[in-house]
């Protein structure tokens, strides 16, 4: 009896050490689809540019160039996710960087209260629309297209269709600022000789090393306790294969960075966010109460989820994040104008379905939001380089989001 339990319970860890990678990738295609996607796309337009995409002054602008539709992918994610869309968030967007313009160099009210006020006025506007689709069950499609023309008027009339600008330096740090080394000149000197980099920060390229070493710390926790709950775990090889490859992608970055100007401002802003809504919709119980809630509002609320106010509160979630996004967005182009933010909003949005989130809520992660507004801001910063029209990128952008949608619908019929 005891020879034969043993034999029983060695069953699924043979199973589960005999797994091929092949179909382990079969099994969560959904999830590596987008990194290859990512690093394919990334790999085609560096051959075709001869090498420019991978500069370091172009790494930066794509991250300055993306940060915002980062932000903003953070907070739509989550409003997808919990069953809802928000189409306004361009609008509001250009709205807040209209009021810290008026507000900072028309009223020379200072950068730091403008700042709080701008993001405080954000999580207002989004109070007040999540207030209608949340307890007044009005479609969030409708108010926030309403949103969407109200807030595009607004920036009209506080702007008095002039553009306003230039803002101080302070405020400028906000997009276009980095992180000094705070190492001895001598020693980045001595490094930066012995790399072959006339310029180098010591500061950014050990941030750079600690973040990776954390990820890769990160994924060995996780590993660990998905053993010790008996949760299915990816092959061996394929683990350490990913994580390789992911440490050595976060130092070749890092490096580049470090031989132009290091971290720029925008970047530990976006890192930190990322960090911090990735684990409260992965590891907290509001996490999972806002998937439960897109997946079943009915089920959600027989099961005692407070429906109406986790909706209110991811429409808040989503005003302060463009505010924040519109702040970074105007401190970038040094002024504020009327059609700031125009069209972003299907930016974000199509960022977000082709980082695998379901139009019907319920799935989607932050990561892939994130790998998705790269995947675009790859595409457009790519297409620019050789020289394509604004007229193709938009039809081309249009192909790949549609493209995410077949290939995440057929994923699902195809494990129905």
């Amino acid at each position: 009896m005891t020879t034969e339990t043993s034999s029983h319970a060695a069953q699924p860890a043979t199973a589960q050490g005999g797994s091929s990678i092949g179909a382990y990738l079969a099994a969560h295609l959904r999830d590596y689809g987008l990194l290859f996607a990512l690093i394919a796309i990334m790999v085609f337009f560096q051959i075709v540019t001869d090498g420019t995409l991978m500069r370091p002054v172009n790494i930066t602008n794509l991250f300055l160039q993306n940060s915002y539709i980062i932000i903003m992918a953070l907070g739509m994610l989550i409003v997808i996710v919990s069953g809802h869309i928000d189409l306004s968030v361009g609008s509001v967007m250009g709205f807040i960087g209209a009021f810290a313009a008026v507000m900072i160099v028309q009223e020379h009210v200072p950068v730091v209260l403008t700042v709080l006020a701008s993001l405080a006025l954000g999580g207002v506007i989004g109070a007040a629309q999540g207030y209608w689709v949340a307890y007044w069950k009005i479609p969030s499609f409708i108010v926030t297209l309403a949103g969407m023309l109200v807030f595009r008027g607004a920036s009209l009339l506080l702007l008095q269709g002039q553009s306003v600008g230039p803002f101080p330096m302070s405020f400028q740090k906000l997009s276009t600022g980095f992180l000094p080394d705070v190492f001895p000149m001598a020693m980045t000197k001595a490094i930066a000789t012995g790399v072959g980099a006339f310029n180098f920060n010591l500061l950014a390229m050990l941030i750079g090393v600690a973040v990776a070493l954390a990820t890769i710390w990160a994924g060995l926790r996780s590993r660990a306790r998905a053993r010790a709950y008996g949760a299915e775990s990816e092959p061996q090889a394929f683990f350490w294969v990913r994580n390789l490859v992911v440490l050595g992608a976060l130092l070749f970055l890092t490096f580049k960075l470090a031989t132009f100007r290091g971290l720029p401002n925008v970047l530990l802003t976006m890192g930190v966010l990322i960090v911090v809504y990735a684990f409260v919709t992965e590891n907290t119980v509001l996490g999972r109460r806002i998937y439960a809630l897109g997946g079943n509002v009915k089920a959600a609320k027989l099961s005692g989820i407070k429906t109406e106010r986790l909706t209110f509160l991811a429409f808040v979630n989503m005003g302060f994040l463009a505010a924040l996004a519109g702040l970074i967005f105007a401190a970038r182009l040094n002024t504020a104008t009327p059609k700031a933010g125009f069209g972003l909003e299907l930016d974000v949005i199509a960022a977000v379905f082709i980082g695998g989130a379901s139009m019907a809520g319920g799935s989607g992660k932050i990561v892939g939001a994130v790998v998705g507004a790269f995947i675009m801001g790859v595409m457009n910063n790519g297409m620019s380089i050789m020289g394509i029209g604004i007229d193709y990128q938009q039809m081309i952008k249009g192909l790949v989001l549609l493209a995410a949608v077949i290939f995440d619908v057929y994923n699902k019929q195809k494990q129905v």
